[in-house]
């Protein structure tokens, strides 16, 4: 345990928690001193509330306990939209008309990769064609100007448990809000963070690469920079870290399977 720490745990209710979600509670309940629970739950369309109610049946029947109340972050959207608001009134967001194959077509034709950042399209379109498209109801998204963004900020850094300290560089113009999802997991996660009292930000390292640019906005808005420990995910037989999608057995169905508590935490490297 990492003393004096608060962390979180942060699933989002997008299907039923497997082993390597057990696995992320546990590293999170171990490392710090209290340890939240947050239902991340901002993607509607993806999102069931009856998959929230499960998470929490789950980690009663785990043994695992969280510190104060739960958060469900789809009870403070204004919050969030509020931080966003703060982006936008500094000039610091744009609007994005780009479709994905737009993005595409533009990186193919500088030949370069695909997961080449945004080519920043609409970031050179003048306010005027930009209030014409906006005022029409054209599709959009929000993006943060990285580089207006960083020139505000100067150089930061991170550190995590497990790797040290590093620059946080980011190159990209994220995606911060759309139509589908008006607020990105980027802005209410690091929201949330500062606002919980978060210290150590405990998290599997699939999102490592997302501190970068949480890192700029916490610089942006004012917000506090925690510690960071993302642990090794837990992998499948086949070499491939267990996700939903791939169908990794359910904690639920472990439980039919007549695994007690006990046994599944060993599972998830837990005595």
């Amino acid at each position: 345990m990492q003393s004096g720490h608060t962390t979180r745990f942060a699933p989002s209710p997008t299907g039923r928690l497997h082993l390597g979600h057990a696995q992320s509670a546990l590293f999170a309940r171990n490392q710090g001193e209290q340890c939240l629970l947050r239902i991340e739950d901002i993607d509607a369309a993806r999102c069931r509330a009856e998959f929230a109610a499960a998470i929490l049946e789950d980690l009663r029947w785990l043994g695992l306990g969280f510190d104060g109340e739960v958060r469900v972050q789809s009870l403070h959207v204004g919050a969030y939209a509020a931080a966003r608001a703060a982006l936008r009134a500094r000039g610091l967001l744009y609007p994005c008309f780009c479709t994905r194959a737009d993005i595409a077509g533009s990186l193919a034709a500088a030949h370069a990769p695909p997961d080449a950042p945004y080519p920043g399209t609409c970031r050179r379109l003048p306010e005027a064609e930009r209030a014409r498209r906006l005022a029409t109801g054209e599709a959009h998204a929000w993006r943060l100007d990285i580089a207006r963004a960083l020139a505000e900020t100067g150089p930061l850094s991170a550190t995590d448990l497990a790797r040290g300290s590093f620059a946080c560089c980011p190159a990209d113009d994220v995606v911060l809000a759309r139509r589908d999802v008006p607020l990105s997991y980027h802005l209410c996660a690091t929201h949330d963070d500062a606002l919980q009292g978060v210290t150590l930000v405990t998290r599997g390292e699939d999102l490592l690469a997302a501190v970068p640019v949480q890192r700029v906005l916490q610089a942006l808005l004012g917000w506090p920079e925690p510690l960071y420990h993302h642990h090794p995910l837990m992998l499948g037989p086949d070499g491939r870290r267990l996700a939903k999608r791939d169908n990794a057995p359910t904690l639920r169905q472990l439980r039919a399977a007549g695994h007690a508590p006990e046994e599944v935490r060993r599972m998830a490297g837990f005595a």
